[in-house]
């Protein structure tokens, strides 16, 4: 990882986002980096945000939920791109990094990696200079250093890499007992900081108030079509009871 000169300071809280594509192991990174399982590993629709002391650091993590793979952000659920958006701001004033989480293992080409780009881009261009790669099942390179296989993924891999700054680390899920994986990855969070002058990643606040509006307005949405299908049911329902009392009122009349 390329590092910049400067005092890298050893900060007491830690503000991590999780974000990356369905099943490239975003919970078991959480469970990892608090030590317990704190997150469910049932796919989640929503953001969750959990704490916990690890290595003399409060450390607040926020796992956004994932898209798709092959999915571009166009296609990509309205309420979900919210929910993207929404998770840099349930950690305030901001997170200190967002890990964006990717399996070695993985298919990497350029479907990935425009449906990636599309997805962090919601949250605007400074996002990136925030953002460190973490490739999830690491035990699975075996013998091969995590640069080879860099190399060996190609081009799409390359340029993400070159948008964050060359920062990434990795990550074995199976093995919590290596504490060296998460003291290391939190100084690399700490080194992130510290190129970025000691700030942390706050979201342009235009891009929140546009999110909130268009959420508010799709509630309003929802509120209206249950109001309408309530009064659907209601005039069936008094139909059907129409129906019936004129059914009851033709067999009395015969009788």
């Amino acid at each position: 990882m390329d590092l910049v000169s400067g005092d890298i300071q050893h900060l007491s809280e830690l503000r991590i986002v999780l974000m990356g594509y369905k099943l490239a192991g975003k919970s078991s990174t959480g469970n990892t980096i608090l030590g317990r399982e704190e997150f469910d590993l049932k796919r989640s629709t929503q953001c969750v945000r959990r704490h916990g002391e690890v290595a003399d650091r409060h450390i607040t993590v926020i796992e956004a939920p994932g898209w798709w793979s092959n999915y571009t952000v166009e296609q990509s659920p309205e309420l979900l791109k919210q929910e993207i958006l929404l998770s840099v701001s349930l950690c305030p004033p901001g997170p200190h990094a967002v890990l964006l989480i990717i399996d070695v293992d993985d298919v990497f080409k350029e479907t990935e990696r425009k449906a990636l780009q599309g997805h962090l881009d919601l949250h605007g261009e400074r996002v990136w200079s925030h953002t460190i790669v973490l490739f999830t099942h690491g035990d699975s390179l075996l013998n091969t250093s995590i640069e080879q296989h860099i190399e060996s993924k190609g081009q799409d891999l390359q340029w993400l890499l070159d948008k964050c700054g060359n920062r990434y680390h990795v990550l074995n899920n199976q093995n919590r007992s290596d504490h060296t994986q998460i003291k290391e990855l939190l100084e690399k969070i700490e080194e992130t900081v510290a190129q970025n002058n000691g700030c942390h990643f706050e979201i342009d606040r235009q891009i929140l108030q546009e999110m909130k509006k268009r959420r508010k307005a799709e509630e309003e949405r929802a509120e209206e079509r249950m109001k309408r299908m309530k009064k659907l049911r209601k005039n069936i329902r008094s139909q059907m009871n129409g129906a019936f009392v004129q059914k009851v009122h033709k067999r009395d009349s015969k009788e």
